[in-house]
């Protein structure tokens, strides 16, 4: 008679299952802290296969995303609310809401038209006039279209069935997938959860009724104003008062013009340094004779990225030769390269302070988001009253339009040095000038190279809009063919443009392997 001989080492393992899933019964039961054994149930069903698993949760069908909303999963929360605000809309459209509302108010507008134009024909029949006929024609003309407009209100008032049904059954499609989903939504919350515990569990009452409060706020506004169109004006119409922006305009105005009474030295100080680099770079690069810049770009370019690519720099600098845009191309360089040294030269070093200074680059984010975000045309207002029309005004603003993604990828890069390479060299006696010189820098490189090229791609995608506030080159060639609508000129000057940004980019990150 053979015995079964266990294995020893048996026993630790299965004593160590058996704890971790009492470890996580007891998980479970903390944060779902409502009917934990249902849950306990449905969340081993679902851990047990990796694919999407079906339940049925009744309460998440019945709430639907009040439920999601106050179980924290609002992310599956507002989609379903879209969707249930949508089945509800139709639902009261087709049995409450006045689905010919559009066709009547287009009824009224055309009878006033009507009631106009029969006055005008009473007139022309009275005194014998040759226009009779074209009025009679008018008239017959509005009453057929009152006519189709009634036939067409009539037909939409005998589709509120459809309209509800439909409403309906997008209301029950949805209910039956916030049953399905919801365990295992719940589920992965758990899974994340358990670890971070810092994040929201159980079912707390104030989120009960925030969530309640927020959908059934969101799905009465939207049945109100959908199917009762124009009866709450509130809803359609924005309260507010046009003193508001009145004001509002007659303060920014008062700001600038203080800023520019009391500015003065500020400003022209900035002019006359943007001017100083301003003129060294036309300087060279339009005075000095196209041959040597022509060879200077395409040597540039050989030892940066390489034979094959400074031939083709040859090949686009030979186009803006021909065509006749050398001397236009290298004002833009020259306008372009201005604005961008200056932007590196503040943004590198402002890129520097702000890696190890996170509530400083807490406070600047928002201010740089602002420069890349606002429109052109808005910021140039402001530049134009501090700096006139003109090239400075121009590389400003530039420099504000393409500034800020060298200070972002600058503190990208220096935040992402490895710690372990750092520590290793402060434990071999690296002082701060030699860790970032040696260390920070050299591994912070590609991004901070991604960065000067970002902000020369921004800075040459402004020279259109410079162009209108003075700045010469190749924008204005564009500007002239916009607005005559010379299609070839404008092309030809906007692949010049192309080749220039080609050109630099190629120099700046196409490091020869």
């Amino acid at each position: 008679m053979s015995e079964t001989v266990q294995n020893p080492l048996d026993q630790p393992q299965s004593d160590a299952a058996l704890a971790f899933a009492a470890e996580r019964r007891e998980d479970i039961r903390t944060f779902v802290r409502t009917h934990p054994d249902y849950y306990i149930a449905q969340f081993d069903r679902i851990g047990e296969n990796a694919n999407f698993t079906p339940t049925a949760n009744l309460m998440a069908g019945l709430f639907g995303p009040i439920w999601f909303g106050a179980r924290g999963l609002w992310s599956w929360a507002l989609p379903f609310l879209i969707l249930e605000t949508l089945a509800f809309v139709q639902i009261a459209r087709g049995l409450f809401g006045d689905l010919a509302a559009d066709a009547f108010v287009r009824i009224a507008s055309i009878e006033g038209t009507l009631e106009l134009r029969r006055k005008q024909l009473a007139a022309a029949i009275e005194a014998g006039s040759e226009k009779v006929a074209v009025y009679q024609r008018t008239v017959d003309s509005l009453e057929a279209a009152i006519g189709d407009i009634r036939a067409e209100a009539v037909a939409l008032s005998e589709q509120g069935a459809t309209i509800a049904l439909l409403g309906l059954g997008l209301l029950l499609v949805t209910k039956a997938v916030q049953l399905t989903v919801a365990n295992w939504a719940l589920e992965a919350r758990f899974s994340d959860w358990v670890s971070d515990r810092s994040m929201r569990s159980g079912l707390p009452v104030s989120q009960i009724l925030f969530s309640a409060a927020f959908v059934v706020a969101i799905i009465t506004a939207a049945m109100l104003h959908y199917s009762l169109p124009g009866r709450f004006g509130f809803l359609s119409d924005f309260p507010t008062d046009p003193e508001y922006r009145l004001s509002s305009i007659a303060g920014v105005e008062a700001f600038f013009a203080f800023c520019v009474a009391n500015g003065d030295v500020v400003f022209d100080f900035i002019t006359y340094g943007i001017r100083l680099i301003l003129d060294a770079l036309e300087l060279i690069f339009v005075k000095t004779p196209w041959i040597v810049i022509a060879a200077i770009i395409v040597v540039l370019t050989w030892l940066t990225a390489g034979i094959r690519t400074a031939v083709w720099s040859g090949a686009f600098l030979s186009y803006m030769g021909l065509l006749g845009f050398w001397e236009k191309a290298m004002t833009t360089l020259a306008l372009l390269g201005t604005a961008a040294c200056l932007s590196i030269a503040i943004g590198i070093p402002l890129g520097m302070f702000c890696a190890r200074r996170r509530r400083f680059y807490a406070f600047i984010q928002p201010i740089m988001d602002f420069m890349q975000t606002m429109p052109a045309f808005v910021f140039m207002i402001p530049v134009i009253a501090f700096f006139g029309t003109g090239k400075p005004a121009a590389v400003v603003t530039t420099m504000i339009f393409g500034g800020t993604p060298v200070v972002r990828l600058t503190v990208l890069g220096l935040r992402g040095v490895p710690d372990s390479v750092r520590e290793a060299a402060i434990s071999f006696g690296a002082n701060k000038w030699y860790l970032l010189t040696r260390v920070d820098l050299p591994l912070a490189s590609p991004s901070i190279r991604a960065g000067i090229n970002q902000t020369i791609m921004l800075s040459l995608a402004m020279v259109v809009v410079a162009s209108l506030i003075g700045a010469k080159g190749l924008g204005e060639d564009v500007l002239e063919a916009l607005q005559y609508a010379n299609v070839g000129q404008g092309i030809l000057a906007g692949f010049a443009i192309l080749f220039c940004a080609m050109i630099l980019d190629r120099i700046v990150q196409g490091q020869r392997k």
